[in-house]
């Protein structure tokens, strides 16, 4: 019966219909084949309980503010600043490019919009500058997924809502894989630049540094607005959501980028946005409801058990899951699928939750630019033109850098967990 509510998911996902409503289904058609009919009476509650966690109102405030962000002028600003700072330098803009996603990612907080910011802006210059359009997408994509990581992150208030963690933990925790992330791709970007010969910019290209520095400051400030109010207590991720709400609409208007149909458009994304993740949510509910039902994860934690894996054995096949999921699912739907069954028997084996959370959201990033779903090439491949599988080929090697970080962050707790402890935050 089972394998038939099975084949019934597959082809409704095939039919083009939207993941929620097929998780739903298939939930509801499970609770029929495991004779549980009579527990969809409390379904509402269960479902209405996995969305009634304060750290999930900070999610569609900061999807808003990353939205009016993106549409008030901010994006040149950010990548003057990283053109006087590097690009001197042989691939400057290269670096300029890795290096604005990290300005970006403290904004944004998101790797499709960083995405699609700069394969608008940068790319056409880097290719204007001789570099070829396969790797300043390459680039543009591989660089992209530095905006989950670093604060504030949607996906972190996400795990941090379904694993009970503090989200100001998983902040802080985020930073310095973010910027490991970064310098390991200016590394790899600086090889290619070399063998390559890629071009540096002029000084008569250059902007000139103080006022630059100057005019970046509105947009710069936000990231610390955010972060250390969080941080020093001052705020809930919430309140600093709102914060940041009121900071964008501050930081458009100074750059006379954001007119009135602009923010009217980044409700509508928001509301769509924010909308679907609820949905996701919902639906995952009750597949939860169901395996808690039929105590699926005591069961994994049964065959670990059993299997005879260590903490270690178990975080490297948990790493292994996550990766294929990532490479076929989106990130809210593989956080809310596998980490309510796979990360209590992790956390049972000592794993520090914050820790746990920055590898696995980590590791689902990754899948953003990995195919065959990848959601920051197919953007960027529909911005640039460039075919899908061709830069798929072309950010390959930034992909192996990616994952050589993931490797040194499971091996290395402290990476994540040193700013955490230092604010006296983390398991």
């Amino acid at each position: 019966m089972m394998v038939l509510v099975g084949g019934a998911a597959l082809l409704l996902l095939l039919s083009g219909l939207a993941i929620a409503y097929v998780i739903g289904g298939a939930a509801v058609l499970a609770f029929v084949a495991t004779d549980n009919t009579r527990y969809l009476a409390i379904l509402p509650q269960q479902i209405f309980s996995k969305i009634d966690v304060f750290a999930l109102m900070a999610m569609p405030l900061f999807i808003l503010a990353g939205e009016l962000m993106n549409r008030g002028g901010i994006t040149g600003a950010l990548i003057n600043l990283s053109m006087a700072l590097v690009g001197r330098v042989r691939g400057g803009l290269g670096h300029v490019n890795i290096l604005t996603s990290v300005f970006f990612a403290g904004i944004s907080g998101s790797a499709v919009a960083d995405a699609a910011a700069l394969s608008n802006t940068l790319v056409p210059e880097m290719q204007r500058r001789g570099y070829t359009l396969t790797y300043a997408s390459a680039v543009t994509a591989a660089s992209s997924i530095i905006g989950p990581i670093v604060p504030p992150s949607i996906i972190l208030i996400f795990y941090g809502a379904l694993m009970g963690t503090s989200v100001t933990a998983l902040f802080l925790a985020g930073i310095l894989p973010g910027l490991l992330l970064a310098s390991a791709l200016l590394v790899v970007n600086g090889i290619f630049a070399s063998r390559q010969d890629h071009p540096r910019l002029e000084k008569a290209d250059m902007p000139p540094f103080f006022p630059t520095l100057l005019r970046s400051l509105p947009a710069l400030s936000l990231p610390i607005i955010i972060l250390g109010g969080i941080v020093f207590g001052w705020m809930t991720p919430t309140e600093a959501a709102a914060v940041a709400v009121f900071a964008a609409l501050g930081a458009g208007w100074f750059y006379a980028g954001l007119s009135g149909q602009a923010v009217l458009e980044a409700l509508r994304r928001t509301a769509v946005l924010s909308g679907s993740i609820f949905m996701i949510i919902c639906a995952v509910s009750a597949l939860g409801h169901l395996g808690a039902l039929e105590r699926v994860p005591e069961a994994i934690s049964t065959a670990v058990t059993d299997l005879g894996l260590g903490p270690v054995q178990y975080m490297l096949a948990l790493n292994v899951i996550f990766l294929l999921a990532g490479m076929v699912l989106d990130i809210p739907v593989a956080l809310a699928l596998l980490v309510p069954l796979l990360a209590p028997v992790a956390l049972a084996q000592g794993a520090d939750p914050v820790h746990l959370g920055i590898v696995l959201c980590f590791n689902l990033c990754i899948g953003l630019v990995s195919p065959p779903m990848g959601g920051c090439l197919l953007v960027v491949s529909t911005v640039t033109g460039v075919n899908y599988w061709k830069l798929a080929r072309a950010v390959l090697p930034f992909v192996l850098t990616q994952i050589v970080v993931l490797a040194l962050l499971v091996r290395f707790p402290a990476i994540s967990l040193t700013l955490p402890h230092a604010f006296g935050l983390g398991g």
